[in-house]
């Protein structure tokens, strides 16, 4: 006899999901519909534990990945990949041909095979588990990255997936069909510690960024195709050591009066581009080192703020002026990012750092309200939802705060596992992704 109450649950949720699916908000991308990390007005959980408010959990394993889920259309796709591990001598006969001085320390793969991983909203199930490539003797990437780091991204009934060096692809979004695939030589780089970039779409094109210790540039795709529309070299003059040449940032669209400008952070310089064909506009370098840029910029009306990455991070905010090259309003030179995103609530931007240090300034002038340490180390980022914002660290612990010009922390709330991916909102819950499992968390009933 099935369960009464699980099927009442089954069924308010389907009815929450069919309503939401309807209208306009769907998370199909990382940081959500309009990047910047904010949820559509609603309720949200606040409280939660193991074995507590958790409507369904889904275990990932054998594959791995700190790519954050899209949901739409009662489906959640999310990317990730299945590792073969090097044997002793395999590791040994690759660190020896490095050049890089570190690379005893990296994570070395005899194979690796690349996943589309599509689960049902209102059950956890797996629907599908589509293999888009497979490689063998893939690049060594950092020990806490992932070979499925960029999140894929929903457009019109088609699911696009991007594994940085290894290869894009499309597939369709209800039936996981491969439509195409691009692995051009052309668009290989050396990441280093892994592939990072998230893409985006705009228009036809889907554009990322390629920046590796070899090389660095910015591509546009034609969604359709898979074809290389453009590919733009980074112009900017860079430090001779290869390792400050990478970074794996997500570029972002400023709409401006005179047209639409791509914002796309590399290593030591921020740079404008014509997003229709990579023509550069203007860029501007960060007057500090920069490299390893993360975080995803942030933009209200004509204010772009952006964090300049390793080695000692800043909070830089430009004013936008239309093609023309902006101005630096002000600048934050202490408890900046260097992994997690900003967040912007009420005229007041969130920051955390990488070590927890959660600092709070104005829009406007960069002044600081307050600053306050959280426990543990931070990736993910930060996610505004039913009037809180939700931090979580690498240890699964979440930290739930009421926005304002004190800390205010609303409830504390500890996960089995952590995590580096964001939190993906859906009606009345949060979808979360954790280091073995796929979760959905929701208020339940007593």
């Amino acid at each position: 006899m099935s369960n009464p109450v699980k099927t009442l649950f089954f069924l308010v949720s389907f009815l929450c999901t069919f309503f939401w699916v309807q209208g306009e908000a769907e998370w199909t991308q990382w940081r959500g519909p309009n990047g910047d990390g904010h949820a559509q007005n609603g309720s949200y959980p606040i409280r939660w534990g193991e074995h507590q408010n958790i409507a369904w959990k889904t275990f990932l394993l054998p594959s791995k990945g700190h790519s954050s889920p899209v949901v739409q259309n009662g489906k959640i796709w999310l990317t990730s990949a299945v590792e073969t591990p090097a044997t002793k001598a395999e590791k040994e006969e690759r660190v020896k041909e490095s050049k890089f001085p570190g690379a005893a320390g990296l994570h070395y793969l005899s194979k690796v095979k690349f996943l589309a991983i599509q689960l049902d909203l209102i059950t956890g199930n797996i629907l599908k588990e589509v293999k888009v490539f497979e490689q063998r003797n893939p690049q060594a990437i950092h020990r806490l990255n992932s070979y499925a780091s960029p999140s894929p991204l929903l457009v019109e009934g088609k699911l696009f997936v991007h594994f940085g060096t290894f290869g894009t692809a499309c597939l369709n979004a209800e039936t996981g069909h491969l439509i195409w695939k691009n692995q051009d030589p052309n668009l290989q780089i050396h990441h280093e510690n892994g592939p990072g970039s998230t893409p985006i779409a705009w228009k036809d094109l889907l554009i990322f960024h390629l920046d590796g210790t070899d090389k660095q540039s910015v591509v546009a795709l034609d969604q359709r195709t898979g074809k290389l529309i453009w590919q733009t070299e980074r112009s900017g003059k860079l430090k001779e050591n290869p390792q400050t040449k990478k970074a794996y940032a997500t570029p972002m669209i400023a709409e401006t009066e005179k047209g639409p400008v791509l914002i796309s952070t590399g290593a030591d310089w921020i740079y404008g581009y014509a997003p229709h064909n990579g023509k550069e506009l203007w860029k501007i370098n960060y007057g500090i080192l920069g490299f390893s840029n993360v975080a995803k910029p942030i933009i209200h009306k004509d204010l772009l703020i952006i964090s300049t990455g390793f080695m000692k991070g800043e909070l830089h905010a430009y004013k936008l002026d239309g093609l023309n090259q902006p101005k630096l309003v002000w600048k934050l030179s202490k408890g900046a990012p260097k992994k997690p995103s900003p967040i912007l609530v009420n005229e007041l931007v969130f920051v955390i750092n990488d070590g927890g240090i959660l600092t709070v300034v104005n829009l406007y002038d960069g002044s600081l309200i307050w600053r306050e340490r959280l426990e543990g180390e931070y990736s993910a980022s930060p996610t505004y939802a039913g009037g809180h914002i939700y931090f979580s660290n690498q240890s699964g612990k979440t930290t739930v705060i009421k926005p304002g010009k004190q800390l205010e922390i609303v409830e504390e709330n500890q996960l089995r596992t952590g995590h580096m991916a964001s939190f993906a909102p859906i009606p009345e819950g949060l979808v979360v992704r954790t280091n073995e499992a796929l979760y959905r968390i929701e208020e339940q009933d007593p």
